[in-house]
Formats: structure tokens, sequence, C-alpha cells
């Protein structure tokens, strides 16, 4: 029987030095992307209104059946300054009260105008189509157009603090990450997983320089030249994605426009999902990209998250489990090593991405974003899951 302990001793070492070797590599691109985060672009900060910029900026907000979340979204874009000429809600024949919100924010604020879509055709996601029905209906004389989502707040000083990041820094196209409203202790524990799977993927927003294929964006407030948006044709290339703001994104760049993904954590704040289920079922589906990515990319970002984000947590604790087994093994203590150098840079992180989430007071649910590492097995399961999976239903509507 000595033979055959000699070759499951083999089988592992060869095993063991795969994954070192596939690990090691994956994490020299980890670390690649974390170093450029270190010298981004710092947050927006709100700034007031100048009057070279005054009425140069139309806001579309797509909405169905948002009665619910509206209402702080309507009175955040009712604080911003005269850089906004015009704000278009797009409903979509909402059913919960909210056209009737919409029609009392516009009695007291004569920017905002109610619109109603035509009925989706086919090819179309419901989102990006809103947008373009409103783009389309928006004033030419504005030399922007502004996409925010309904479930946003947005912050006094905002669009200003947008607009003047756009013209110094000479974007065409720029969207914000948001800072994040969370309530229970599962979406605590859960969301700050699936947001990171987005860090390790792509670089960190405010990252100048970035390439085409890899660009990142958000959709819940995306500002771009109207010129430029016109020259895309609107929202039609990003017509049947389901994550339309990278898509569209990712095309402009390819085309030559500048692109930018800046830290928005200071002027727009945003409240997703409630619960952990939800938050599940409806972020985590969209977290693929892969309508905005190619087989191979997505691909190459799976294996990464499942080597860097997935594994070093149950392995470091397989390993030290069975450490006197694994003591003669260098190639095991080696990976053991390197993920346990894994498991301290992601708890690390959580001091990088405290930022991004939103405490108005000490709450006891917070707590568990301490322990969000451990839901990370769960996060990349979740990104594999929605990698072979087509969406059938997104915000109320049947695919």
């Amino acid at each position: 029987m000595d033979w055959l302990k000699n070759l499951d001793r083999e089988i592992l070492g060869a095993v063991a030095l795969g994954l070192l070797l596939c690990q090691g590599a994956a994490s020299l691109i980890l670390l690649s992307r974390l170093v450029k985060g270190a010298v981004r672009r710092p947050p927006l900060t709100p700034k007031t209104s100048t009057l070279d910029r005054s009425q140069s900026v139309s806001v579309v907000v797509p909405t169905l059946n948002e009665v619910d979340r509206i209402a702080p979204c309507l009175a955040g874009l009712s604080q911003q300054g005269d850089e906004v000429r015009e704000i278009l809600i797009v409903d979509s024949n909402s059913q919960d009260g909210t056209r009737d919100r919409v029609t009392a924010a516009a009695a007291l604020d004569s920017r905002f105008h109610l619109l109603t879509d035509d009925p989706l055709p086919s090819g179309w996601v419901g989102r990006p189509w809103a947008l373009n029905y409103g783009f389309l209906a928006s004033s030419p004389a504005s030399e922007w157009v502004l996409g925010i989502d309904a479930d946003t707040q947005p912050q006094p000083g905002l669009v200003a603090s947008l607009v003047d990041a756009a013209i110094s820094e000479g974007y065409d196209l720029v969207s914000l990450s948001p800072q994040f409203i969370l309530n229970d202790p599962g979406e605590w524990w859960l969301q700050p997983a699936l947001l990171m799977t987005l860090l390790y993927r792509f670089d960190s927003s405010g990252v100048r320089v970035q390439s085409p294929d890899r660009v990142m964006a958000n959709g819940q407030c995306f500002l771009c030249r109207r010129a430029v948006l016109a020259q895309l044709d609107g929202y039609t290339s990003a017509a049947s994605s389901f994550c339309d703001d990278v898509t569209l994104a990712r095309n402009a760049a390819k085309q030559g426009f500048k692109v930018g993904f800046l830290d928005g954590a200071k002027v727009i704040r945003v409240r997703m999902y409630a619960g952990i289920a939800e938050t599940w079922r409806e972020w985590g589906r969209s977290l693929d990209l892969k309508d905005a990515t190619t087989r191979t990319q997505l691909w190459s970002d799976l294996a990464l998250l499942f080597l860097v984000q997935g594994l070093p947590i149950p392995l470091t604790i397989l390993i030290w489990s069975y450490w006197g087994w694994a003591d003669s093994f260098l190639t095991l203590q080696l990976v053991f090593a390197l993920n346990l150098f894994l498991v301290i840079i992601r708890f690390a992180l959580l001091l990088a991405i405290y930022p991004s989430y939103y405490r108005e007071k000490f709450s006891l649910a917070a707590l568990s974003f301490w322990l969000s590492p451990l839901a990370d097995p769960f996060a990349v399961l979740r990104i594999f899951i929605s990698a072979f999976q087509k969406p059938k239903q997104w915000r109320g509507r049947v695919y």
C-alpha cells in the first residue's frame, strides 16, 4: 500500500502546485488593479451653481411603479441648481401612485415634466427604452443629458459637481458610484461581498485610464454630452442589454470618446433593494455584466473571482484544520500562505469601501458589514449562476 500512499501524495502535490500557480497569477492581476486605486481621483464634493453652465442639463428619470422609492429622488432633484433645464420623468404607465407623486412635484417645481413612453418594442429592455425616449424628448438646447434612477437620493450640489468634473477633465460620458443605504443585517452582510466582485474584476471608481473593453459605468447617475449620445444613436446600441449603462459606456469608449467612472459617495445615495433575498435576486443577476462582455472576458472574470475571492476563506480554514497533515507539503504551505494573504487583503478592503455605505447613526445591523468577507463564496456563486441565466423578469416587466 506504500505505492498508493505515494501516489496520493504525488496527486496532492500536483494539485497544490497547480492551485498555487493559478492563484498566484490571479493575485498579481488583482494587486495591479488595487494599486491603481491608491492614486485614483478623489471623490466628488458638492459644488454651487455657476452662471456659465445655466440650463445646460436635461435630467431623465425612468420610472415604473416607484411610488415607495421615488420621493427622495424627486426632492433631491428639486434642490439642484440652475444647471438643470428640465427634469423629465419618463413613466411606463405606473399603476401605484408614482404619477401622482410626480404631478405633485411638478406643481412645486416647473422643471418637472411627466412623460409616458411608448409601448416597449421587441428587442428592447425597459430601462434603456425609457431613457432613449427621454433623450429624444429633451431640449436640444441642453448640452448634457443626465440619466438618474428613481431609487437614488441626489444630494444638493450633485449636478454642479458632476458637470464641473466632466468639463474640467474632458469627459464625454461620466457616471458615479453612489453611497449605498442598507438596513437589515442580511443586506449589510451580503451586499458588500457582491460589490467586491466588481472591485476585484475592474478598476475602482476614480481610476483615470481604463481600456475601452474594461470601462465601468453606473446608470444610476449617468451624464453624457448630447452630441455624443446623438452620435451613438441614443441608447440603441444597448437596447437589449440588462446592463445598458456598461454596454453604452464601452461602446462610447471604443469609438474614441472619453469615459469616466468617478466616486460620487458624497453627492448621491441609493437605496437599491430591501432585504438579503431581494439583494441576492435582483442585484446579483446583473453583476455578471455578460451583456457588455465577450465570452472570453466573462470566463476570465469568473475564473479570477473563483481564485481570489471565492476560494481564499474556505481554503484557509480547510488547510488550517488539517495543518498536521499538510505540514510535510511545502506547496500546500505556500497555498495556505497565499490564501491567508488574500484573506487579509479582503478584510483590509473593508476599510477602503467603508465610505461607500451611509451611516446616519450607530446600528447593530451594520456590524455584519465587518463579517461580509464570509459571504464571498456565496457572492461568487451568485455571479456564476447569473452568468448562465438570462433574466426573465426585471423591474416589474416580464421578458
